[in-house]
């Protein structure tokens, strides 16, 4: 993996501004909106002297609180606890069982910087036994977090590492255990990491956490007739189901969120946390917008697009330029399920400036990205399909970790990898994340990729009868009792089976 953006950290004004509010709940920037929403509240905090370089945002939109760490003979320590509580307002007379991190549903935003020592102390707070995995972190197997990295229920994992990512990116925490991953996702066990590079591209875009820089978690979900959260696909077809779309833990379905910035320009940082479901974002006046990164880090330069397509487990980063009407940008997802079909569109988010000048111009370009050489690459080519519920990779069922350590895929430290990724269904759409390291894509359905598809991926949908080619790198970690994962991130897949062991050997 090559990467060009290794400049020494930095301290941005996003930091500045985390440090300026300190600890705790962030009075400014955790917001609990007035809509219907379950976002656990924010406690309380008297304003502080010191004075924010950034005006915070506005507006109904809960945004997740900064966790702020810890200090231990210079490595930052970020605690968070996998904790469950109840919602009483998503749907009326329905007491819904949830879960959260350092709260009763979702959690924190991890900030990061290229270089820093640090350590996650994880207690499970749950009555039953947990992981969390830090989606797109290059991270030894030892800390990944996958379904070897067990803590059981009131036990405290605590995985070291000094972030070694060289892409400034938005990835994401959730549970990743075997079979349970749909259940704990569900209940709203998911957080947001962000990571700066210290380039000066990533500077000259928005990067005020909770001013011009807002996290947004996207969840299609569905609540059953008995008042819990769907975990399998005929939980959403129900008839007694009802449909529920969240942006950062509120019901869009219900009422639209607001954002309301200072500034001509704001950068949305898009998780799709869902279970099963794509979900297509687009203005509701069909007008272009501009993306800046795909899920693992910048793109070579900014991209105007009218829509935007993503799966379960992918990020986006857009940015939306706020003065060039009087009107508030509207933006609305269409959500579809895993046969492609429209199960509905929500009003997502509405946004708008006070700022009173247009914004500067964006940088023309962003990162510029090496191509790996695969010359004389080691090829292989996993199947994605399934035999009645249950999901397969190359015709194996990865439900067990005896079935993961009799398949594992050997690779070796340094190696160079080409992988075909084949759809053979004819109508369930899958999608494909890979451990460890960020990959390239040669190919997606015979064609040479194009828009955000040239830049760095870990998540990659693959359509019914049609192969994705991609090509990595592994590098600096290896281990011969830890394993990686490769699997399809429809968690419900993921839980069917449809998930392979990946060892790197030194």
């Amino acid at each position: 993996m090559t990467h060009t953006h290794r400049s020494p950290s930095r301290i941005s004004r996003r930091h500045i501004l985390a440090g300026a509010f300190g600890a705790g709940a962030i009075a400014a920037l955790a917001r609990i909106g007035t809509g219907t929403s379950f976002a656990e509240e924010a406690a309380e905090t008297e304003e502080p002297e010191a004075t924010s370089l950034a005006t915070a945002a506005s507006g109904t939109l809960p945004i997740p609180e900064i966790l702020a760490p810890t200090d231990e003979n210079g490595v930052a320590v970020y605690t968070l606890q996998a904790q469950t509580g109840t919602n009483t307002t998503l749907v009326s007379g329905k007491t819904i069982a949830t879960g959260g991190y350092n709260g009763t549903f979702l959690g924190p935003t991890i900030l990061l910087s290229d270089g820093d020592a640090v350590r996650f102390d994880i207690t499970n707070g749950l009555d039953d036994e947990t992981t969390v995995h830090w989606h797109g972190l290059h991270i030894a197997p030892s800390a990944d977090g996958g379904p070897q990295n067990i803590i059981e229920a009131g036990a405290t994992w605590s995985p070291s590492t000094t972030i070694n990512q060289g892409e400034a990116c938005t990835l994401w925490y959730h549970p990743h255990g075997l079979g349970t991953t749909a259940e704990q996702v569900a209940l709203g066990l998911a957080g947001m990491m962000i990571i700066d590079d210290g380039s000066d591209a990533n500077a000259a875009l928005p990067h005020d956490y909770g001013a011009d820089d807002i996290p947004v978690i996207l969840q299609s979900t569905a609540v059953t007739s008995a008042g819990a959260f769907a975990t399998a696909n005929n939980n959403f077809t129900a008839s007694a189901s009802t449909l529920k779309f969240l942006v950062n833990g509120m019901s869009a379905t219900d009422e639209t969120p607001t954002l309301e910035v200072a500034y001509g320009r704001v950068r949305l940082r898009l998780l799709n946390a869902s279970l099963t479901d794509s979900i297509t974002v687009a203005r509701s006046d069909s007008a272009a917008f501009t993306q800046v990164a795909s899920d693992a880090g910048l793109l070579v330069e900014p991209i105007s697009i009218t829509s935007l397509r993503i799966s379960p487990g992918e990020r986006a980063e857009i940015v939306l330029d706020l003065t060039a009407s009087d009107d508030a940008v509207k933006l609305q997802a269409t959500v579809r399920n895993t046969t492609n079909g429209t199960r509905y569109t929500a009003s997502m988010l509405s946004v708008s400036s006070t700022a009173t000048s247009a914004a500067d111009d964006l940088p023309t370009t962003l990162n510029t990205i090496t191509d790996i050489d695969a010359t004389d690459a080691t090829t292989r080519t996993f199947t994605l399909s399934n035999s009645g519920a249950s999901m397969l990779i190359n015709g194996i069922a990865g439900t067990t970790m005896d079935i993961m350590d009799a398949n594992a895929v050997m690779t070796t430290l340094g190696a160079v990898e080409q992988w075909t990724i084949t759809n053979s269904s004819t109508n369930i759409y899958h999608n494909f994340h890979l451990h460890d390291v960020p990959f390239q894509i040669v190919s997606v359905a015979g064609s040479a990729p194009t828009g955000a598809n040239t830049a760095w991926r870990d998540t990659i949908e693959v359509a019914p009868g049609t192969s994705v080619v991609i090509k990595m790198r592994f590098t600096d970690y290896a281990d011969n009792e830890y394993m990686y994962m490769l699997h399809c991130h429809n968690v419900i897949h993921e839980d069917d089976g449809m998930m392979l062991a990946l060892m790197v050997m030194s």
